[in-house]
């Protein structure tokens, strides 16, 4: 099975070979979180925090516009530690954690994200409320990381 490790900026985008448990050929796990993903668009810049597990500051970088720029611009220094953290704290596995963003970022509103983790008729309410009337979309924030982590788990224990 393929992979790729998305690179924005000066990376560039890399394909590896990976076995059935996402080891790489050389033994390495791949990396679940990919630290320019917040680089993609206006509304994702927003989102970073929670992209890394950072559930509280998120919704308050979220709500204040970073703290006003200030937070974003500490966190150019911080992103890397939070990128450690969040590869310590997430099981990799069958599902991709950027992917899952991306698709909870630009389609959320449809539950395309839902659809993606397996989760149909959650994916199909989604779909027909707008994501439950973005209520549900709010909860997907908070908690988006920590469903695609019980994923990968159950599924590296089949």
């Amino acid at each position: 099975m393929l992979t790729d490790s998305i690179g924005f900026g000066a990376r560039p985008v890399e394909w590896r070979l990976v076995d059935k448990c996402g080891s790489h050929a050389d033994g390495r796990l791949p990396q679940k979180h990919a630290p320019d993903i917040d680089r993609l668009h206006p509304v994702a810049v927003r989102l970073h925090r929670f992209y890394y597990g950072k559930k509280i500051t998120g919704t308050i970088w979220f709500f204040t516009l970073g703290l006003l720029g200030i937070g974003w611009l500490i966190d150019v220094f911080l992103i890397p530690s939070m990128e450690r953290q969040a590869e310590l704290r997430y099981q990799p596995g069958t599902l991709d954690y950027t992917l899952a963003w991306i698709l909870l970022t630009f389609l959320g509103l449809f539950g395309v994200h839902r659809f993606y983790m397996g989760k149909f008729v959650t994916g199909i309410i989604y779909f027909f409320t707008g994501g439950l009337f973005l209520l549900g979309l709010l909860y997907d924030l908070w908690t988006l990381n920590d469903q695609v982590d019980e994923i990968n788990r159950r599924s590296m224990l089949t």
